[in-house]
């Protein structure tokens, strides 16, 4: 894609970027990931602490930083592959599973990106009709997703602008929520009655839901750093990502924790009204509203490229250009307006648990990714061959299938959901740990088969080896 004009559509999909068109500025990646996080879903987050997990707010404050400072560390991992490699995070995939074992984990991420563009959608309704009361609900979830539709028609470049400005207005409305919301927590009593009081239950389901919330973008985040010259450190990539989205998040979510403290258990993003002068709520709902529809786009836009993953698995002489994503992408879009329509308010709730176990599937394919790329590969990848099953990475890479199912099967008795709750997690006060033990346990699945596979391997190849010797 030309770098000249924001108003030009991307033609490029899921090939790797030519280095011609690699352009980007590694300080882009902290305005993008800090914009994408000032979303109404991350304060909806952050209310978990003080009225399901019954934790007072300080605890809660502590628990989001704890979880958020983890998790930033793998989402920012993998967005480092990105300017390395320059391919969407998910054609990359294929170097680990292979070329149709990496389907497994896409059609996962598929139906997680889905379910996240439906929650924003309804979000980003409900905090357009508080700023305009008399907006019919259905206009505004239309307005809502044609205007996702529409940033992600036009690509990457229009999506890294609008967060480039967005940034400011970001920052300034997280400031000024925080500022508003401490005060109304200190004169309802931060630190005390409103949410509960400390207990490992809730502080340590806090810290892995913050945790997980950061898991969740390790999907895609690479296809935001994949324009980026080939000459970026990994440093500066990591950091600039940690930073950004460390800091969006907690202080999302950090405003819901005190939305309940200064308002009530009840309180939610539109409450803000009771606390700011007219126009600043104004002002702050719309930055929210325009972070749901950022955060929609990413969505949106990851899930065209995904989709494309799949089908060209089965067409590899084809190469998907800009109208094959939008079409896409329109499809995703019908799918998501029918959906959003048909759910009520309780849809998130629901979804939240349906969430879950996508996490739970997503966490060992996330550790087989970066076991590969920084331990066995050490980032040494032949983006040529992503798309031919004969290369060396072959149709399926069976330890990193084992490894992927085994990682997810390890998790089921650590699980905590609203309608499932493993055998341990019942006897640790329902704590769900299961992405802990998800990652420590893929870790040394994922290795212990890598080398047996080689062992097995060398074995094989002996036998023949002695054969062509003796001719």
């Amino acid at each position: 894609m030309s770098h000249d004009s924001a108003s030009r559509v991307e033609y490029l999909t899921i090939q790797p970027v030519p280095e011609s068109q690699r352009t980007g500025k590694v300080r882009h990646l902290f305005s993008f990931w800090f914009t994408v996080q000032i979303i109404p879903l991350a304060v909806v987050t952050g209310l978990l602490g003080p009225t399901i997990y019954k934790l007072d707010v300080t605890s809660t404050i502590i628990a989001i930083v704890l979880g958020s400072v983890v998790g930033a560390v793998f989402m920012a991992l993998h967005s480092v592959q990105g300017s390395g490699l320059g391919v969407p995070q998910m054609i990359q995939a294929r170097a680990q599973f292979g070329m149709y074992g990496s389907l497994l984990v896409i059609v996962v991420v598929i139906l997680a990106y889905v379910g996240w563009i439906v929650s924003l959608m309804i979000l980003a309704q409900q905090t357009l009709v508080a700023v305009f009361p008399s907006l019919n609900s259905v206009v505004a979830l239309a307005v809502s997703t044609a205007l996702t539709l529409v940033t992600v028609v036009v690509g990457y470049q229009l999506i890294l602008r609008l967060n480039r400005v967005m940034v400011w207005l970001s920052g300034l409305a997280l400031l000024f929520t925080l500022g508003y919301t401490a005060i109304a927590a200190a004169h309802g009593g931060i630190g005390g009655g409103v949410g509960g009081a400390f207990n490992w239950t809730g502080f340590l389901g806090m810290a892995s839901v913050a945790g997980i919330w950061q898991l969740s973008y390790a999907p895609y985040v690479s296809d935001y750093s994949r324009y980026l010259p080939s000459s970026t450190t990994p440093r500066s990539a990591f950091w600039f990502t940690y930073f950004g989205t460390l800091l969006g998040a907690a202080g999302a979510m950090i405003v819901g924790a005190l939305l309940v403290a200064g308002l009530g258990a009840d309180a939610q993003l539109a409450s803000l009204s009771r606390i700011m002068p007219g126009p600043l709520f104004v002002f702050v709902m719309l930055v929210f509203f325009f972070g749901a529809i950022d955060a929609g786009v990413i969505n949106m836009y990851g899930s065209s490229l995904c989709t494309l993953t799949c089908i060209q698995a089965f067409k590899l002489k084809w190469s998907p250009k800009s109208s094959a994503r939008n079409i896409t992408a329109t499809a995703i879009a019908v799918v998501v307006f029918v959906a959003a329509v048909g759910f009520s308010d309780d849809f998130l709730v629901q979804y939240s648990n349906f969430i879950s176990i996508l996490i739970y599937l997503l966490i060992p394919w996330s550790i087989v990714n970066l076991i590969d790329y920084y331990v066995v590969k050490k980032g040494h990848y032949d983006p040529a061959s992503f798309s031919d099953p004969k290369s060396g990475y072959g149709a399926f890479n069976v330890p990193a299938v084992l490894s992927y199912f085994l990682g997810f099967v390890v998790q089921i008795p650590f699980m905590s959901t609203a309608f499932y709750q493993g055998a341990i997690a019942g006897r640790i006060g329902g704590i769900d740990t299961a992405w802990i033990v998800g990652t420590i346990a893929t870790f040394f699945i994922y290795l212990g088969l890598i080398k047996l596979w080689r062992v097995r391997g060398a074995e094989q190849m002996q036998p023949a080896l002695a054969a062509e010797s003796a001719r």
